[in-house]
């Protein structure tokens, strides 16, 4: 009886220890097709999940075609869960920026229209702040104006089942996707040596 006592008193302080290192927060970014801001968070160090979704318009519960196709005012979005003991919020505004082209107002690469812009989701004033100077210390290294804005967040709704982890589960198509798209190579030519800062093959 005492040695189970003990083991149970030895689970739970190790379930405690293992709660209390980890500070769980979030970031919502918009970078275009959220399949791919998806698979470019998940390799960031401190990133524990990735939520792919719809935020910043009126509509409840959106579909994908109600974004994609009729002006709902969502943007494509990911919802990023970090643990801030190991990422802070400005090193994830760091990629972000260096991830995408936020010079360009009306989509990202191949994919046009209002539902793919860039945008940062500010949770509280906190995140407004540091969003603020991460976008002006960015444009200041790009050497051009950043179009992106820093907006309140909102009510995020998850995306439907199959679009998330897309470049896990159909990862021939996504590949394809992302290459004919020219994601990465407008990226590069973007940021040269300091594109995808972060991201982790």
């Amino acid at each position: 009886m005492k040695s189970t006592h003990l083991a149970a008193l030895l689970a739970a302080t190790v379930l405690s220890t293992t709660v209390q290192a980890q500070t769980l927060e979030t970031a919502i970014f918009a970078g275009g097709c959220f399949w791919c801001v998806e698979s470019d968070f998940d390799k960031v160090e401190g990133v524990m999940s990735t939520t792919s979704g719809y935020t910043g318009g009126d509509l409840e519960e959106p579909t994908y075609e109600q974004v994609s196709k009729t002006e709902t005012g969502h943007y494509e979005a990911v919802q990023i869960t970090y643990d801030a003991d190991e990422v802070s919020y400005e090193e994830l505004l760091h990629v972000f920026w260096r991830s995408v082209d936020p010079t360009d107002a009306g989509g990202q690469f191949c994919d046009r229209g209002n539902s793919y812009r860039t945008a940062v989701f500010a949770a509280n004033t906190d995140q407004a702040r540091i969003a603020k100077s991460s976008r002006k210390e960015a444009a200041n290294d790009l050497g051009q104006d950043i179009v992106t804005p820093i907006l309140a967040a909102s009510t995020f709704w998850p995306a439907e089942e199959y679009h998330q982890d897309y470049y896990q589960k159909n990862p021939v198509r996504y590949r394809y996707y992302r290459f004919s798209c020219g994601r990465d190579g407008r990226v590069k030519e973007l940021w040269g040596d300091a594109a995808y800062s972060g991201v982790h093959s």
